[in-house]
């Protein structure tokens, strides 16, 4: 008589621990969160925890799978409105209602995702298989697709608006609730219709500069572990990408990562120090030269998404942010957002010369941010056209065009 209880009893003390490891995952990276540190965070001790979750591994992917779950069901209930403008206008209006509900105190309730490629194949195989579930439901929300083309269209755009959703809790963070309502209209208006007066408009100029990997250039022993990790924290995450990985890759010894790095922390740091300084390059080549700042514009974010796509040395992904410790998190955040605020301030001239339409420039610019940033994970995709080009015009063209204008 007594098991209904039981039942639920176990159910609740076992969300209890989700919640709780959940937010240790986004305060301090799933390497930092340990059993006993939820165990303390709830009022139990470690071997209570263990009855539920006897192995942290089991622990972590219940708390993403939990996320992914979330997803899901958000992505669902938009894909069921009447049109592709209802769906896109639902989607954003859910992440931007949840992320009220956490400002107002609900904690755990979602977990970034940044850190799934740190767990071992077997542990992470199920959780991606479940993120692309949700992935080909958001690509739905643009209509049916007859042709490979069209496929690769709306691929483009989901993944677009999916990392524009999960990059939106980081910025949202410089805005009040009571402004809540206002930037879910911008992001939808940005999202929709993409930012030049003249939709469609994508002629970017070639810029000049020294961010691209040069096949002739022998990099000297800094330079070489600064590329073997951004690709490796990339594909794998901080934890994954190893010292000893790092090393083994470059055929050196973990000394000599040590004689040129105190910590892995310090690497990692000199990552983001080195890619934000390749895209600040960037931006600045294309903001000189001299033609309308819509043109200016694409022509950085053209040889952004082209280093994403093919460089050998992509920008570093967001994803190594969420294992740095607090200070150092601020910092690179810090510093992102001085480079949204350059796109914006690009956008502004844009908007005064009137080749860019009347849009936010300051969530235009971090949308800019998350979909260069992206960019690298859509590799495989661009790989898939001939010519190169290509690529960067489609997976642009949410950006010079909108996620709801007609794909023929």
């Amino acid at each position: 008589m007594n098991r209904p209880a039981a039942t639920r009893k176990f159910g609740e003390k076992r969300e209890e621990i989700v919640h709780a490891a959940s937010v240790l995952i986004n305060e301090v990276g799933v390497q930092a969160t340990t059993l006993a540190e939820v165990a303390r965070a709830i009022g139990l001790n470690a071997t209570s925890v263990t009855y539920y979750f006897p192995r942290k591994e089991q622990l972590v992917v219940a708390v993403y799978d939990q996320t992914l779950t979330l997803m899901e069901a958000m992505a669902q209930e938009a894909l069921e409105q009447p049109d592709p403008a209802a769906r896109l206008r639902h989607f954003i209006a859910a992440h931007v209602a949840l992320r009220k509900r956490i400002r107002a105190g609900e904690r755990g309730l979602t977990t970034a995702l940044s850190e799934i490629r740190t767990l071992e194949p077997e542990v992470q195989e199920p959780l991606m298989a479940h993120y692309l579930r949700v992935v080909d439901i958001v690509r739905r929300f643009f209509g049916e697709w007859h042709s490979n083309a069209r496929r690769a269209l709306f691929s483009a755009r989901a993944h677009i608006l999916l990392e524009a959703m999960m990059w939106w809790p980081v910025w949202s963070l410089r805005y009040s609730v009571l402004d809540f309502g206002r930037i879910e209209e911008r992001l939808f208006d940005i999202l929709a219709n993409g930012l030049p007066s003249r939709r469609g408009a994508f002629e970017p100029q070639e810029l000049i500069g020294n961010w691209r990997t040069r096949d002739a250039d022998e990099p000297g022993q800094n330079e070489a572990f600064l590329r073997a990790a951004t690709v490796m924290i990339n594909q794998l995450g901080y934890r994954g990408a190893s010292v000893n990985r790092i090393a083994e890759s470059l055929n050196v010894t973990k000394g000599s990562f040590y004689h040129h790095h105190q910590a892995k922390d310090d690497l990692v740091l000199a990552c983001f120090q080195q890619s934000y300084d390749r895209l600040s390059s960037a931006q600045i080549a294309g903001r000189d030269i001299g033609t309308d700042y819509w043109t200016r514009l694409s022509s950085v974010l053209a040889e952004l998404v082209d280093l994403q796509f093919f460089d050998p040395t992509p920008l570093l992904r967001t994803t190594a942010l969420q294992a740095l410790d607090a200070e150092h998190k601020a910092d690179v955040v810090t510093r992102s957002n001085r480079l949204a605020r350059r796109f914006a301030g690009m956008l502004i001239d844009g908007i005064a010369d009137g080749s860019v339409r009347a849009i936010d420039p300051l969530v235009a610019g971090q949308v800019i941010m998350s979909t260069v940033n992206s960019a690298y994970e859509a590799r495989h995709w661009a790989a898939r056209f001939d010519p190169p080009g290509e690529a960067i015009r489609t997976y642009l063209s949410a950006m010079s065009e909108g996620l709801l204008a007609p794909s023929g």
